[in-house]
């Protein structure tokens, strides 16, 4: 801890900055609850995003399997590609976060006389698993954000409540302490002077 001086200006520093902590203290560890209450949302979109997955790549392969039809699993990439994502910003307990919109795709031109008419299905599904992944990393660049500022909003809240204020306090009592033996010993003196002066009187 640096040395502090021992001055009625110093004294008036550290007690001002006593209340500026104590003042912002409060606004922080609110964040930090939105911010741990948020977290646990994000964990849970991730985790339903996740069963979603699960789902659509298993009614996927049903559809697959129920036709068995091996050329449907290599056509199926080549008739649909991911185009473009469109996402969107949102501030979510201060924070800056990707929201994610929609996945456009483009869809190659196929004969519907050629191919097995649940190709259309099969599309349609591919469609939203490729969706839903593209969802989940954007979810996963939330929790990230979400969790660093999280961490920062921890570090100042223990900054605050174990170092800061603890510091201010005990600077202001050694400050305290200092000037009132000052004050003493001023009194101290002055009676000494006074005593000192009505015995020359005296003489």
């Amino acid at each position: 801890m640096p040395k502090i001086k021992l001055t009625k200006t110093e004294l008036k520093s550290q007690q001002d900055s006593l209340k500026q902590f104590t003042r912002f203290l409060p606004t922080l560890q609110l964040k930090k609850q939105q911010l741990q209450l948020e977290m646990r949302s994000s964990s849970a979109r991730l985790k339903e995003n996740e069963v979603e997955q699960e789902k659509t790549r298993l009614r996927l392969n049903a559809w697959l399997a129920l036709f068995g039809d091996e050329q449907g699993t290599e056509l199926l990439p080549e008739l649909l590609s991911l185009k473009s994502i469109a996402s969107d910003v949102s501030n979510i307990a201060g924070v800056n976060v990707p929201i994610f919109i929609k996945a456009n795709f483009e869809v190659a031109d196929y004969d519907l006389f050629k191919l097995d008419s649940w190709i259309d299905d099969a599309v349609e599904m591919l469609k939203e698993l490729i969706s839903l992944q593209e969802a989940h990393k954007i979810l996963e660049e939330q929790h990230r954000l979400l969790a660093r500022e999280l961490r920062t909003t921890t570090q100042r809240v223990n900054l605050f409540e174990k170092v800061k204020i603890p510091e201010c306090k005990e600077n202001i009592r050694c400050i305290r302490i200092y000037l009132g033996d000052l004050d003493t010993a001023g009194v101290v003196r002055s009676k000494i002077a006074k005593r000192k002066s009505q015995e020359a009187q005296q003489l």
